[in-house]
């Protein structure tokens, strides 16, 4: 993970009233000059009030099509968005950074290929080395200029990971406190979440088994009923 390269001018390309279910907020497009062949990056800060008054909340969110369009129960990135969107519109203050790094990074299809690996029984930080990945590959220096842009140097941080706190401490923007961003988790997103405290050092509180949200429709605790074996151990002999 990179907070602190930046390449080509930052430009905001587009703003705009975006009404949510949380509230209104104002939408704010930047693009940025890049290396690689898309050779522009683009992100989106949707800001509800002064960020200028007292000490903003702020959520830096990367893109996940699997979970925030077609509902993918494998992570807590959906469930995380909705909390930071809430907590920003009870608040009347704050802005989310929403950029385009799927996956951690790696993208969409190679994200579909680890998930393929996950399913053979590997975690999701060994499933990125197999394909040639960091764990994480995200960087954090677009947001960073993005806040620099606004005028804001000072956030409350909406999230549960270290090393975008650090990023941004690294960067000259101050932390003033990291605030949790913890979804439930379900029989999906148990193995994932684990993985992401044991070995990236997440802040995460998971809960036993019995604390976990089965309130989704789950084909594989239908399969364990019929006495199947799920590829997601977290589900073997739960319900007996």
């Amino acid at each position: 993970m990179n907070g602190a390269a930046e390449i080509g001018m930052l430009s905001r390309v587009a703003n705009a009233r975006m009404p949510t279910r949380w509230g209104m907020f104002d939408a704010a497009g930047f693009e940025r000059g890049a290396n690689g062949i898309a050779g522009i990056d683009t992100a989106i800060a949707m800001i509800m009030g002064d960020l200028t008054r007292e000490v903003p909340l702020l959520r830096i969110h990367s893109q996940c099509f699997t979970g925030e369009g077609l509902g993918s129960l494998r992570c807590d990135c959906s469930d995380q968005l909705s909390m930071a969107m809430r907590a920003i519109a009870a608040e009347g203050r704050g802005l989310v950074i929403y950029e385009y790094q799927e996956g951690r990074g790696i993208g969409l299809m190679a994200k579909l290929k680890a998930y393929e690996l996950q399913d053979g029984g590997i975690d999701t930080v060994d499933a990125n080395h197999v394909l040639g990945f960091r764990a994480d590959c995200r960087d954090y220096s677009l947001p960073i200029a993005i806040l620099r842009e606004l005028g804001v140097n000072r956030v409350r941080l909406l999230t549960n990971n270290p090393a975008k706190a650090r990023a941004l401490t690294d960067a000259g923007i101050e932390v003033a406190v990291r605030i949790p961003c913890e979804a439930r988790a379900n029989p999906y997103s148990l193995a994932y979440l684990r993985t992401k405290r044991e070995k990236m050092n997440h802040s995460l509180s998971l809960p036993s088994r019995e604390g976990l949200d089965r309130s989704q429709p789950c084909l594989d605790m239908e399969a364990n009923r019929k006495g199947t074996r799920s590829a997601y151990p977290e589900l073997w002999n739960i319900n007996q």
